[in-house]
């Protein structure tokens, strides 16, 4: 069952119903995808520029009230309490300067209240065997300190349903950490950025929104809508032997 038909020259064009609604739905499917990446892109670019300016601006303290985690990401805050060593794990396969070692994480009890925000203090070498793990100085007592707060959640491959082997962790799986040690964090992961005498290496790269994945994802999807609009119509479009353009003159 043709749709239309229409004839130029020696040129017919005459879609069929079934095939051209098929190629219809899926050309609306790749462009939907295609503008969702595109929105992703556009927000996570309005989320870099956040950052970017956040550090020119104050940072925000850090009470015993909840954050709200979207407003406070990627921005710059401080926080007075004390660090709690017993809950201290350690992110394995970090890779500084070409060597491996660990991110050494601690909750930190902030002052006035029971609530607890987690700090990525650093990164640390690995000892010559994974039975030594290190084990650098935590600040005692009373302490200011300054960082990024980040997303809370690390993605890293992990094999399997890999456990966390005492206190190091192949992956930050936040909800499972507060559950295990039974805190109640702020909603997002501290990166330190101030000083302190532990030996830990705080060379933190700039956060990656993941722009780049996006528009990438974004690219492929329109790319394959123009390849199924291509498709249809050198599928449609065909050209009339001379016979039949003899025939009809």
């Amino acid at each position: 069952m043709h749709l239309l038909k229409r004839r130029v020259g020696s040129w017919r064009f005459a879609p069929t119903l079934w095939p051209t609604l098929a190629a219809l739905f899926f050309f609306t499917l790749t462009l939907f995808l295609g503008n969702w990446q595109s929105g992703r892109a556009e927000a996570k670019r309005a989320l870099q520029a956040r950052y970017d300016a956040a550090l020119r601006e104050a940072p925000i303290h850090v009470g015993a009230a909840l954050l709200d985690r979207d407003s406070v990401l990627y921005r710059k805050l401080e926080v007075r309490g004390e660090f709690d060593d017993g809950h201290t794990i350690l992110l394995d396969n970090r890779v500084h300067g070409g060597k491996a070692g660990y991110h050494v994480l601690t909750p930190l009890r902030i002052e006035g209240g029971a609530r607890a925000i987690l700090v990525n203090r650093g990164w640390v070498a690995a000892g010559r065997t994974r039975e030594r793990l290190p084990a650098p100085p935590v600040p005692r007592g009373r302490v200011r300190l300054e960082g990024v707060a980040i997303e809370a959640q690390t993605r890293y491959v992990e094999l399997g349903d890999a456990a966390p082997q005492g206190r190091v962790w192949q992956n930050l799986d936040f909800a499972r950490y507060a559950a295990i040690h039974r805190l109640d964090l702020q909603p997002v992961l501290l990166q330190q950025t101030s000083a302190a005498d532990d030996g830990l290496v705080r060379d933190w790269p700039r956060p990656d929104a993941g722009v780049g994945m996006h528009v990438g994802y974004a690219f492929q999807w329109y790319s394959l809508a123009t390849t199924l609009a291509v498709l249809w119509l050198a599928m449609n479009v065909k050209r009339r032997r001379v016979d039949d353009v003899r025939a009809e003159s």
